[in-house]
């Protein structure tokens, strides 16, 4: 059992712990011709004159380390390495933000992060479908981030994919979201914003949808066929391949379904020939640039995924009863996104430029209960992803083989194949939870406490180098978990620990297993 020094240090910290992530490679791609300063600048504006209409005070701008571990995070989804630390910190360009800002969004971490994000709200996971791999999903979403493919046509790519996910990673949206009616709650809620589920079985009671306008939407997908079940191909070994055409009927259609032409959601009836593919007439409409939904729902949701609330809450319902927070950056941003050729990267590079989203987490008197107003930043509870990868850099420099450990096959058999999927399924939370609440409880937190990993000495090779004093050890650990450096009185308090403990080496062992457990390295503040 640990000592009580060692509890009684991890009550009085205040850090948080900063891995980093493996981000030497980079991404070669030509900048964005569109100015995001005056974007930025624009957002600056809108949300400082609500600030000034509501009377509500701004805290000031995060400091280097604070805002170097958010943008780590937000746009990698992996703290910070040590040494990258170090640099930010030391480095007095003026610019440095901004080139920051860049790196992350030109490393590999960056299509891996959205990849996360995006096979989450896009995997429907069921126990016909459990024993089906995403990696090949999820290397899609990748690659496509990473090479910055405009958010249009990957949308397009997405919603007529056809093949096996070998021949496909975009296949397996259509493999795990078997039945048009999962196709049609689920395309609608992430591309459009749209909770049209609701009027599947009946008009909408609030909103005024018909059931017909479901069943418009629907019939774009009733040609859809899988050459096969998910559940019995997994058992047989099969590999399963999304066809689009006439034959058969659609798989699991539910009793409520009404057979009307297909037709736009608030829009016209489309003139399809009968043999024609359906897929791609509604995938031209959804991602045109006039389309009243698809642009916004994306800077709706990138802009929750930065600030841990849309503009429009909740983020998936721009047609509900709620109204935007801030309708003027939510009206800037979709134009620009739109004029931008539907970059995601311009759009986080515009967001994460703000001072808006520079803005400390620690709120000022006046203040302590906004959170709409973005007069400072909302504390987010880490991802298990962005929990695990950040462990995994702890513990031990890794080789992306190592690190990914990619599933060879398509179709697997049992639970979860490797330590990320095992881990992320083990601290996985509700898929309609509030992000900036932290949902992990005793089991999770018992699980970090017990980590055999953080437990052992090896783990401070990369740590606690032959002859290095004392104060320089723990101020690899800070920077290495917390990312930052020890306060002064933080380094006299672990110094003294160190110096009363018989073994320094278990006592830096202590140190590092009280940050890698404290409330601030599960955080994103």
């Amino acid at each position: 059992m640990r000592s009580f020094l060692v509890a009684t240090v991890a009550l009085a910290l205040v850090g948080s712990l900063a891995i980093g992530a493996d981000d030497e490679k980079t991404w070669p791609r030509p900048p964005s011709q569109r100015d995001f300063a005056t974007t930025a600048a624009k957002i600056d504006a809108i949300a400082a004159t609500k600030l000034t209409s509501e009377k509500v005070p701004a805290s000031p701008k995060a400091d280097d380390a604070e805002f170097l571990r958010r943008a780590y995070l937000d746009i990698t989804g992996v703290i910070p390495p040590a040494d990258k630390v170090t640099a930010f910190l030391d480095s007095t360009d003026a610019n440095k933000r901004r080139q920051l800002i860049d790196e992350l969004l030109a490393s590999p971490n960056f299509g891996k992060h959205q990849a996360d994000l995006w096979e989450s709200l896009l995997v429907a996971r069921t126990s016909d479908n459990r024993r089906v791999s995403v990696e090949p999903f999820s290397k899609w979403l990748e690659d496509q981030f990473n090479a910055n493919q405009p958010w249009d046509q990957m949308v397009r790519d997405l919603l007529t994919a056809t093949g096996t996910q070998e021949e496909n990673g975009a296949a397996t949206f259509w493999i795990t979201n078997v039945g048009v009616d999962k196709a049609t709650d689920t395309i609608s809620k992430v591309f459009m914003g749209v909770q049209l589920q609701c009027a599947q079985c009946h008009n909408h009671p609030f909103t005024g949808w018909k059931q017909e306008e479901y069943w418009g939407m629907a019939q774009f997908f009733m040609k859809v066929r899988l050459n096969g079940n998910p559940k019995n191909a997994a058992k047989k070994g099969v590999e399963l391949a999304v066809l689009e055409e006439n034959k058969g009927k659609p798989a699991k259609l539910p009793e409520s379904a009404k057979n009307v032409p297909p037709k736009f959601f608030q829009g016209e009836q489309p003139k399809i020939e009968k043999n024609a593919p359906h897929r791609a007439v509604l995938a031209n409409w959804l991602t045109a640039s006039n389309n009243p939904f698809f642009a916004k729902a994306m800077v709706n949701r990138t802009w929750a995924q930065l600030f841990g609330r849309g503009i429009v809450p909740p983020v998936d319902d721009l047609a509900g009863s709620h109204e935007p927070t801030h309708p003027e950056v939510l009206d800037l941003l979709t134009t620009e996104l739109v004029a931008s050729g539907f970059d995601v990267q311009h759009l986080i590079r515009c967001i994460c430029n703000t001072e808006t989203y520079q803005r400390t987490s620690k709120p000022v008197d006046g203040n302590e209960k906004d959170i709409v107003l973005l007069s400072h930043a909302i504390i987010k509870p880490l991802s298990p992803e962005q929990l695990f990868d950040s462990l995994q850099l702890i513990v031990g420099p890794q080789t992306e083989a190592q690190r990914r450990e990619r599933v060879k096959t398509v179709m697997v058999k049992g639970p979860p194949n490797n330590a990320r999927m095992q881990f992320v399924n083990f601290f996985g939370i509700d898929e309609n939870a509030d992000p900036t609440e932290y949902q992990a409880g005793i089991p999770q937190a018992l699980r970090l406490m017990n980590n055999g990993q953080l437990n052992k000495a090896g783990v401070l090779t990369q740590f606690a180098k032959p002859g290095s004093a004392p104060a320089k050890v723990i101020e690899s650990l800070y920077l290495a978990t917390i990312a930052r450096r020890p306060t002064p009185a933080e380094t006299e308090r672990m110094t003294e620990f160190v110096a009363h403990n018989k073994d320094p080496k278990q006592a830096y062992v202590d140190l590092l297993w009280v940050l890698v457990n404290s409330s601030e390295f599960a955080l994103n503040h």
